[in-house]
């Protein structure tokens, strides 16, 4: 089989680390990388000329949108690999559509790291490590730090909630398995079965808000889940419970978790909010119960490398006629994030 046309289209400056030169050497060895540098819009002149040659195009965060129009642009194009996340927003559905046109993509990839900080932060939010270090540098002593470690905290024996047994929650199941947690398991998509067989509990959505000391949310951004996390919900929760944030900020009716927050019987950990910066007067930036981060639990730096390194990997399993390990087909866009 001849060499394929490969042409990129992301931001530069939101992709680095995405396709080092190893990689982009790597790609060229399995295809004609016809030009290394990205496209950063799809309709100019160069976009025409590249797109009439592609025939495997590679997007990442800030691509331009993938329209309707590409297919009759690339009339040679056969596989698009998505080196990020969710496709959403990116890739228009009438690619999906074309038969002709298969979309992989590297959200498997991203997970990595989301799993890995939102195992960090169950672990210190057990520990209360936020609380114990504004007492601490604000005393400068352990007058107030003591007392606390008497408390019904730590990580032995803690209930901990995982709304959503997507690739991440999955993900984070793993990660927990060596730790003495009991885990309750909210997805409706799963039964008692299934969620067993993931070592949790399956509970309604409910019991999991009222029973859990930590919860974490890994469910994607649908019209059904918005909000899910409302008031009342919010006051199920057990005094001195953790609600954990990497999922989507459109998950959480955020008017009403301030609102929980300012009283101080819960805490939080935030790394996604809606809309993505809160306004500059928002109290997620100066309650002490909030641990505020700025929506940096996937890939960043270095850990980028690996969407380029999966996505690279699909280009090779389709050029060897081997089947995709991440395919999305338009079936799959109602269920994902």
């Amino acid at each position: 089989m001849s060499r394929p046309a490969i042409v990129l289209a992301m931001e530069p400056s939101r992709t680095e680390h995405v396709l080092p030169d190893a990689v982009l050497r790597r790609l060229d060895t399995i295809g004609r990388l016809l030009d290394p540098e990205p496209l950063q819009r799809l309709d100019d002149a160069r976009a025409r000329r590249l797109l009439s040659e592609a025939e495997i195009l590679i997007t990442g965060w800030g691509a331009p949108y993938v329209g309707p129009e590409i297919p009759a642009a690339a009339p040679q194009l056969r596989l698009i690999v998505h080196a990020a996340g969710t496709v959403k927003g990116i890739i228009d559905e009438a690619i999906f559509e074309t038969g002709i046109i298969t979309v992989s993509h590297s959200a498997e990839a991203n997970a990595v790291p989301v799993a890995e900080f939102t195992l960090a932060a169950i672990l210190f939010a057990g520990k209360r490590a936020f609380r114990f270090r504004d007492l601490y540098v604000a005393d400068r002593n352990r007058d107030r730090t003591y007392p606390m470690q008497r408390q019904a905290i730590g990580n032995y024996g803690r209930t901990l909630g995982i709304v959503g047994a997507s690739r991440i929650g999955r993900r984070v199941i793993e990660l927990l398995k060596p730790f003495d947690y009991r885990l309750l398991l909210f997805d409706p998509m799963l039964d008692a079965a299934e969620a067993a067989g993931l070592g949790a509990e399956k509970v309604d959505l409910d019991a999991l808000m009222r029973r859990a000391d930590i919860i974490s949310l890994h469910a994607p951004s649908l019209p059904s889940t918005q909000h899910m996390i409302d008031a009342r919900r919010l006051a199920l929760m057990k005094d001195g419970a953790t609600l954990i944030n990497t999922a989507r900020g459109i998950l959480i009716d955020e008017a009403a978790l301030l609102s929980e927050l300012k009283t101080g019987r819960i805490e939080a950990v935030i790394d996604v909010t809606d809309p993505e910066i809160p306004d500059a007067g928002s109290a997620f930036y100066d309650l002490p119960n909030v641990f505020l981060t700025p929506h940096i639990a996937g890939a960043i730096g270095l850990e980028r490398g690996r969407l380029g390194e999966m996505a690279v990997d699909e280009v090779e399993r389709f050029m060897s006629g081997r089947p995709l390990l991440y395919q999305i087909r338009r079936e799959n866009l109602e269920n994902i994030a």
